[in-house]
């Protein structure tokens, strides 16, 4: 707050209150309007004296931009107006104050968290993307929250803001040094790609604590900036697979190497595909009525890989509803369809075993066929270890990989291999191979859905009446579902999900353990 003295500017039809915040050029005030609705907003006074010819132009952009857009995750602009001193932004309210101070408040924020924040913001650059519309500001403090409780994140701050077009390139320095991407100030000369360097080290800041650039002075900041040394992700928190890889390919300093827009919004860790939306639960109840119909004719590994595609979806169709009875209603059908995929899990488990052994002896007699031919040997031994290390349950990622591999140089054999019984033989073994290697992407697929369905179940359980607990589920991370951490413990604190015995049939199905999110925790509800 202001000082003695202190008092906002004048504006028709608001009164204006507390002061939100302040820069260079603006002053952003807490206002009320004047009409029956006592419509709450921020306004944002841009005093006349301090514009030069550059920030009447950032200005003049930010407004045509704002007027021309409108989008969930983009704070809105409802008008603009003017007097002899201040021109005034009149904007959206959020009453969550910025992402930099809810990181802040709480050092750092769960992966999941950061995730749903992410999957908004990248909405709204996909949206701004489509338009040829770069930020070039990107960073915490220029991100909204719409309120403390279950906040939606809303992009704002557009002063830099530019039309660009892919192939367009800058020279003029804009945005924060500390989320500024480092050929903007190696090279003075950058284009829409900056934005994404800017994105990655937000992540890294929700998750981390702190930029990856954070320094003691400008002098070392400028340092990090033009050093060519890979940017290290620490080890702990532990994070997924996925958002590591996410982070290394954002937090590129070539631009030519960095990820793509495309790339990034088609990212399995960002996965716009299951954002919260009116069509979520659209999606989720198509796709279990091809599910029941394929369960009914037998085919039960497709009934199962689609059950689990639709509690994909399931848990956006949750976070989205708001009428109490509707929700009550997706949780009792999720309880349901998670039965089902475990019982089909088995099922399609126990057939795939029969099929690995059958394969074994094909695949024995193609060895004994190939010993004059050294490249299809190592190719089918490739395959051989990726069938043992499914065999085993071991890491599925690896073996998917190693029967990939096999399958590649298999498939340029083939292509040279004269007609004949090997020939027979090498096309049954590679169309087997290609099975497994489909089947273990299933899989794989299946494994990734251990967060989201334990979600669906805490959501389902958490309403229904508990009898008396017998088993607690501790939370942990597990690095692979062939190997679950779990452990059993008979203290209740209030953040662990207590489970009777009789509910713990879905730890066969998927081996995931359970965390409740604390009541303070405002994404996990």
């Amino acid at each position: 707050m202001a000082g003695p003295g202190w008092a906002p500017p004048r504006l028709d039809g608001f009164i204006l209150t507390e002061r939100l915040g302040s820069g260079t050029y603006a002053t952003v005030y807490k206002a009320y309007g004047k009409k029956d609705t006592r419509e709450v907003v921020a306004i944002k006074c841009v005093s006349k004296k301090s514009l030069n010819k550059a920030s009447v132009e950032n200005l003049l952009t930010e407004i045509e931009i704002l007027k021309a857009i409108r989008h969930p995750h983009i704070v809105e602009l409802k008008d603009f107006q003017w007097d002899s001193d201040n021109i005034y932004l009149i904007m959206e309210f959020c009453a969550g104050g910025d992402l930099s101070r809810f990181i802040r408040t709480r050092r750092i924020l769960p992966e999941k968290v950061a995730r749903i924040f992410l999957q908004q913001l990248a909405s709204a650059l996909q949206f701004l993307h489509g338009r040829n519309i770069s930020h070039l500001d990107l960073k915490p403090q220029n991100i909204l929250l719409s309120s403390l409780e279950k906040p939606h994140l809303k992009l704002a701050d557009f002063g830099f803001a530019q039309h660009m077009s892919p192939w367009d390139e800058k020279h003029v320095l804009r945005g924060s040094p500390l989320y500024m991407a480092p050929e903007m100030v190696c090279r003075r000369q950058y284009d829409a790609r900056v934005d994404l360097w800017s994105v990655g080290v937000i992540l890294y800041e929700a998750l981390f604590g702190q930029p990856p650039f954070a320094s003691k002075s400008f002098t070392e900041l400028e340092e990090k900036i033009r050093s060519n040394q890979v940017i290290e992700l620490p080890t702990r928190p532990q994070l997924s697979r996925n958002c590591r890889d996410l982070l290394q390919q954002l937090l590129e300093r070539d631009p030519d190497r960095r990820i793509s827009f495309k790339e990034f919004f088609n990212h399995p860790f960002v996965d716009l595909e299951h954002m919260p939306s009116v069509q979520s639960l659209e999606q989720a109840t198509a796709l279990v009525v091809d599910a029941v119909k394929k369960d009914q004719e037998g085919d039960f590994s497709s009934a199962l890989s689609l059950y689990c595609k639709a509690l994909d979806y399931f848990i956006p169709a949750l976070h989205y509803e708001v009428d109490a009875r509707r929700k009550e209603a997706i949780k009792a059908k999720v309880g349901q369809y998670v039965s089902r995929a475990e019982e089909l899990k088995a099922l399609v488990n126990s057939s795939n075993r029969a099929l690995l052994q059958q394969g074994t002896c094909a695949q024995d007699l193609l060895k004994e066929m190939a010993r004059d031919k050294p490249r299809l040997v190592a190719a089918l031994e490739v395959a051989s270890v990726a069938m043992a290390k499914e065999e085993e349950g071991q890491d599925d990622g690896d073996a998917l990989d190693l029967y990939q591999q096999s399958l590649g140089e298999l498939l340029l054999l083939l292509a040279a291999e004269p007609t004949g019984r090997r020939r027979e033989l090498l096309h049954a073994e590679i169309q087997t191979l290609m099975g497994r290697a489909e089947y273990l992407k299933e899989q794989i697929k299946v494994w990734g859905l251990d967060t989201s369905i334990a979600h669906c179940l805490w959501v389902y359980l958490s309403s229904s009446p508990r009898p008396h607990p017998s088993l607690v589920v501790c939370p942990c991370v597990s690095p692979s579902p062939s190997f679950p951490h779990f452990s059993v413990s008979l203290s209740l604190p209030s953040h662990y999900l207590c489970l009777p015995l009789h509910s713990l049939s879905f730890l066969s199905f998927h081996c995931l353990c359970v965390f409740l999110p604390d009541e303070g925790d405002p994404i996990g509800s």
